[in-house]
């Protein structure tokens, strides 16, 4: 039979997947968390995802899926990240084809066998960087799709899907976790750890960051902070 009250997390290590790891425990009794070594070039965030799922007391699994991305600033490592993507100008050169398509469907098969019926996942469409698999529409799609392939039904929960980077910081706020999403969290697309700011580490070198420290600075603005 199926937990009703468990839930697996799509699990990154960086600043929203953590808020949706904590939004979850806050939410279901039994959390579990799934992420994805696909070659990315900042690979840090799965040292930082275990050292939070330790803390959490969460179960984190990763699958190693190396070589299965391709087409990515994120993938192949000498293509500027802060460009337009080589397919489509109106896309980042951090966008991964297929990349959340792949995720869900790997983390349904193992929340199935783990009897888990609900996952968890931070895209949003409001305050992002322009990926098509981050749109609720698409999502909508797969817990369809999923639904049928496993003759079950499964949830897919957004909860960032219409918050701007500033109210996730509020969130966080909320779930009070600021601190960990602060020094635990990593979003930096080059992976760099080497300097320590208001919002978390990074540098100003790439669009993650940027739109961290634009978020933080707002929410800080609002009080929510």
């Amino acid at each position: 039979m199926p937990h009703q009250d468990a839930a697996l997390v799509l699990f990154s290590g960086g600043q929203d997947s953590t808020t949706c790891l904590f939004w979850a425990k806050a939410r279901f009794a039994r959390v579990e968390a799934i992420g994805f070594n696909y070659g990315q070039k900042h690979a840090v965030e799965l040292e930082q995802a275990h050292l939070i799922a330790d803390h959490a007391d969460v179960p984190f699994t990763v699958f190693d899926i190396t070589g299965t991305l391709h087409g990515s600033a994120l993938t192949e490592h000498d293509k500027p990240i802060a460009e337009a993507h080589e397919r489509d100008a109106a896309l980042p050169a951090s966008f991964v084809p297929a990349r959340n398509a792949l995720f869900l469907t790997l983390a349904a098969g193992h929340a199935y066998n783990h009897g888990i019926y609900d996952l968890v996942g931070g895209m949003c469409q409001t305050d992002y960087s322009g990926y098509p698999d981050c749109r609720r529409v698409f999502i909508d799609s797969m817990q369809t799709s999923l639904s049928l392939a496993l003759d079950t039904d499964l949830r897919i929960h957004t909860p960032l899907m219409y918050l701007t980077k500033a109210e996730t910081w509020k969130l966080a706020a909320d779930l009070d976790v600021v601190d960990i999403i602060r020094r635990d969290t990593h979003t930096d697309y080059n992976g760099d750890r080497s300097q320590f700011n208001e919002w978390g580490y990074g540098k100003l070198d790439n669009p993650a960051s940027v739109l961290r420290a634009k978020g933080y600075e707002e929410a800080k603005a609002k009080g929510w902070v």
